[in-house]
């Protein structure tokens, strides 16, 4: 199949088309279809990456599972033939792109943690010498890592809009301590997992962005995992702090943009064909290396 930059299902009810993914309300529960579609910076590219959706799916699913004692998710099932028949039809479309999930409220608050200092962190660190509020030792170089991950919220923006670093005290008027402190601590509990088994093979994770909601007075894990649109991944043969690393993530795409001078603003610059097959390598090399299993 084409890439899928949108879905439009006719007789499903669209509630919201985001960055990346497009969902449908199935009044019991919804169906979260990952497009092929790439935001950076918070802007949507006006290209597709073959077969994104579909990796990130996959890697999600795999982290879900690897984290499931740690948080319940919002994962029903990922199989097209145990979803809802009107769903059916359209299992070309949907098919190894599409997950059945549990209705969730999301919280107010982006679940960042850091590993390393990168990224908008290392822009608030050179202004401030904190992240989040949270004072760090001087003399830190980009990439370097920290003496223990770190847990750095942040706000949640609209598509064309930027996340923006918040401090405790303002996170924990969003949530409430006892909301903040359980996010806080199975945000930091994920990230340690994630990093050791991604170790073992041979990958540095360098920080990751976890959502979660509210489902039956629990809170739960929503949208996705430890993938490469939502973590830093960088191969470990080749970590040298003091400057930005190669990655296995879209921000080989931003590095792009930077040095194109786009200011960040709607419209995106359309991707040069090198830059998006560049990328769906990097998204494929990502799915191997953490799960084993190469895309079907």
């Amino acid at each position: 199949m084409p890439p899928v930059f949108e879905t439009d299902f006719k007789d499903l009810a669209l509630i919201s088309r985001g960055k990346v993914r497009d969902i449908y309300d199935l009044q019991d529960s919804l169906l979260i279809v990952a497009t092929d579609r790439l935001s950076a910076f918070d802007v949507v590219m006006p290209d597709p990456i073959p077969d994104k959706g579909k990796v990130l799916t996959a890697i999600s699913l795999f982290w879900f599972k690897e984290m499931s004692d740690i948080v319940e998710n919002h994962l029903i099932t990922s199989d097209i033939n145990e979803m809802p028949e009107p769903c059916r039809k359209y299992s070309d479309e949907l098919s190894g792109r599409s997950m059945l999930v549990k209705k969730a409220k999301p919280l107010p608050v982006e679940c960042i943690v850091r590993g390393y200092i990168s990224g908008s962190g290392l822009k608030d660190y050179k202004k401030t010498g904190a992240i989040c509020g949270i004072k760090l030792p001087s003399g830190l170089i980009e990439s370097d890592k920290f003496i223990a991950p770190i847990f750095t919220p942040s706000t949640k923006a609209d598509i064309g809009e930027h996340d923006e670093n918040i401090s405790y005290d303002e996170a924990i008027k969003l949530l409430g301590q006892d909301c903040f402190e359980e996010v806080k601590r199975m945000s930091l509990d994920i990230y340690t997992r994630g990093a050791t088994i991604a170790s073992k093979r041979g990958i540095i994770l360098a920080d990751t962005k976890m959502e979660f909601g509210i489902c039956q007075d629990r809170i739960i894990l929503i949208d996705e995992l430890l993938t490469p649109d939502s973590t830093r991944f960088w191969p470990a043969d080749s970590y040298k702090p003091g400057s930005a690393q190669p990655s296995f993530d879209k921000q080989f795409v931003r590095d792009w943009l930077e040095e194109k001078g786009w200011d960040k603003r709607p419209p995106a610059p359309f991707l040069p064909d090198e830059i998006i097959a560049k990328t769906r390598l990097k998204y494929l090399k990502a799915l191997e290396l953490i799960t084993g299993h190469a895309l079907d």
